[in-house]
């Protein structure tokens, strides 16, 4: 294992999570390939993605390629590396690159494949109500999340997590299992199932109105939507401000929007328990609710 040459392939945190699993087992990538630094934040500084400051910190080479192109290709083959370990890398691999390592490209992915194919599985379970997901390490192949699987692993979600924190499980989860069967699959005991590609699902990029929660409605929806928007796009709701007795939630002609931090359910009801309004600081909702009112 020691003298096996790989290159791990990852951008943000859900990436750098899988890394610290390999790393804490002894298992370190000869490369990192991440995508370009990027302008972040109110002030849009260029800053460079969570994997790299790690791998930095680490000692670990970083390629950082704008386009997966025959340019860049070359510089990774230099690497003859032996397998590629792919976490949310955020771009799909040309045949070209997956022809280069030796033992292929496994990748981990937070699902129990072909169920929530995609960009978007972890928020997607939550918003679905799943009571459990998964992991999936599999073979990489020309489309997205199509590759026969390697291993997968049940993860129970009746708890109804935060996307952040179940995204943070199921890779860490996979960080794992790819050390438990890393050996195995490499000496050739392994054999990859295809996927059933009929019964695929498949998610996309949320946006920003995903966001947008219902708190007067099905209060299980809203909590697992509030949960689901957990880091982006964010659960808010719209105050009237014309009527300061209008219910929360109730849109009249003027409104601020008031993002929702955290909530929970009692009594079969849903209740908020922290909220950012517009132009706020985080606060308990109540007392929101008490300053909103009296304004």
């Amino acid at each position: 294992m020691s003298l096996l040459r790989i290159i791990f392939f990852g951008t943000p945190d859900a990436a750098r999570y899988v890394l610290e699993e390999l790393f804490r087992a002894g298992i370190v990538p000869n490369m990192i390939i991440a995508s370009p630094d990027e302008p972040k934040g109110r002030g849009l500084e260029i800053a460079p993605p969570p994997v790299k400051v790690y791998a930095e910190q680490k000692g670990i080479p970083v390629f950082q390629p704008k386009r997966l192109d025959d340019e860049s290709i070359a510089t990774i083959a230099e690497e003859k590396p032996d397998i590629f370990i792919i976490a949310a890398y955020g771009k799909i691999l040309p045949q070209a690159l997956l022809a280069v390592p030796r033992r292929g490209a496994i990748n981990i992915h937070p699902s129990l494949l072909p169920k929530y194919r995609g960009v978007s599985p972890v928020r997607d379970a939550i918003l679905s109500g799943e009571g459990e997901t998964g992991v999936s390490i599999m073979q990489i192949d020309e489309k997205m999340d199509h590759g026969p699987i390697i291993a997968q692993k049940k993860v129970d979600i009746h708890d109804v997590p935060k996307a952040r924190t179940l995204e943070e499980r199921l890779m860490r989860t996979g960080g794992r299992m790819i050390v438990n069967i890393l050996p195995d699959f490499l000496k050739g005991n392994i054999k990859p199932i295809p996927q059933d590609h009929a019964k695929a699902t498949f998610t996309r990029k949320w946006k920003k109105e995903d966001g947008l929660v219902d708190i007067l409605g099905d209060p299980i929806a809203a909590l697992r939507r509030i949960r689901a928007c957990d880091g982006w796009p964010g659960a808010y709701f719209f105050a009237g401000r014309n009527d300061p007795k209008a219910p929360m939630g109730a849109l009249t002609s003027k409104k601020i929007r008031v993002n929702i931090a955290d909530a929970h359910i009692t009594d079969g009801k849903l209740v908020l328990d922290l909220v950012i309004p517009e132009g706020k600081r985080e606060m308990p909702y109540a007392d929101f609710l008490r300053g909103f009112v009296n304004a």
